[in-house]
């Protein structure tokens, strides 16, 4: 899978914007120091109950069956429709994670989403994109108690390697690895 995105380009944005960043990102260039060694996921999702920590890659290789444990995790839960997750949005998670420094795993919000799913919750809601990158697998809706909206937003869009929503009034953050935007309030 190739969009552009590296593990180079990854952590050439986390060395850019470490200085720059909010005293959040102190710790962005120890977290530098031993990337790309190993990549982590954490999450927990409220809806079904289930909890995911796994480790997807290894000295610059993704483990199979990590992967496919997390499709399983960020499947559309209504349906139970299965979709392969794009590596490189589960990538900017992890960085974002590692920059927020907490051990705490994301609450999934809202992983892949199913046509269907997406139709009916674009009837309920104006948020909700025709085209999401949910459909595709490359985006996650995530929350985190210990950490506020605005400081997982400054932490997803300190990688520049995705889009980044910002959902305050709802308390979550949407991280996908489509083109570098951001949004929301």
């Amino acid at each position: 899978m190739t969009s552009g995105l590296t593990r180079r380009t990854l952590l050439g944005a986390f060395a850019a914007t470490g200085l720059a960043a909010a005293p959040t990102y102190a710790n962005a260039f120890g977290f530098l120091r031993g990337a790309g060694d190993i990549r982590r996921i954490k999450m927990y999702n409220g809806r079904t109950g289930e909890n995911l920590d796994t480790i997807y890659w290894i000295e610059g290789k993704y483990v199979g069956s990590a992967l496919d444990e997390i499709n399983h995790f960020m499947r559309d839960w209504r349906n139970n429709q299965i979709k392969q997750i794009d590596p490189n949005a589960l990538d900017i998670m992890s960085a974002a994670h590692n920059l927020l420094d907490t051990t705490e795993p994301y609450m999934l919000i809202s992983g892949y989403r199913s046509p269907e799913t997406n139709a009916m919750l674009r009837r309920r809601s104006s948020g909700v994109a025709k085209n999401s990158r949910h459909l595709r697998g490359q985006a996650a809706d995530l929350r985190l108690q210990s950490r506020s909206v605005a400081q997982m937003f400054n932490a997803a869009s300190a990688c520049r390697a995705g889009g980044v929503g910002r959902y305050t009034s709802s308390n979550f953050v949407h991280m996908d690895c489509g083109p570098v935007r951001s949004w929301g309030r």
